[in-house]
């Protein structure tokens, strides 16, 4: 397998009605679900992670509704990995590297922009892969935020769009 899709923190915090609710999430998973199930049909590989924090309250708290992984995404994405992690970098103190054996391509896209996703896909660990941020597949808190983090990521790396991919 070449390509890994690597969906980040689609989870119900992000969400109206969770702790931090995003610019355009609902309009973003649908994109998302569309995607997997394309990827998947394609014989592509799918990597969930979700965000479990340290803190025994708040955003991502490990035994709140907040930090499940929205329904939608666990369907679309059916017996996909998920890797959790404490920090905003996937690959920090998790078994990340181990889900990717044998990918080349490595598509990086969910949720916060500006956060997760570009410390993710700039992180050390992503080195020996083909990296590309799938910017249509993102948000942020608002909009300005995602596009400026976008922006900033294309002066070191690939940002497409899901049409392009």
């Amino acid at each position: 397998m070449t390509r890994t899709f690597l969906v980040i923190d689609i989870q119900n915090d992000y969400f109206p009605g969770g702790a931090l609710p995003l610019w355009q999430a609902e309009e973003t998973e649908a994109r998302i679900m569309a995607v997997i199930g394309w990827a998947r049909a394609s014989g592509d590989k799918i990597v969930l992670v979700r965000h479990v924090s340290k803190a025994a309250t708040g955003l991502f708290a490990a035994n709140s509704p907040g930090v499940a992984i929205r329904p939608a995404i666990l369907d679309a994405a059916g017996d996909a990995p998920i890797v959790t992690k404490a920090y905003a970098d996937a690959f920090q103190d998790t078994d990340l590297a181990d889900h990717l054996a044998g990918t080349r391509d490595l598509l990086v896209f969910g949720m916060m922009t500006q956060n997760c996703v570009v410390f993710t896909a700039l992180s050390g660990m992503a080195n020996g892969f083909h990296v590309q941020v799938i910017g249509d597949l993102c948000t942020a808190p608002i909009e300005v935020v995602h596009r400026i983090a976008l922006n900033a990521l294309g002066s070191k790396l690939r940002v497409s769009n899901a049409e392009e991919v």
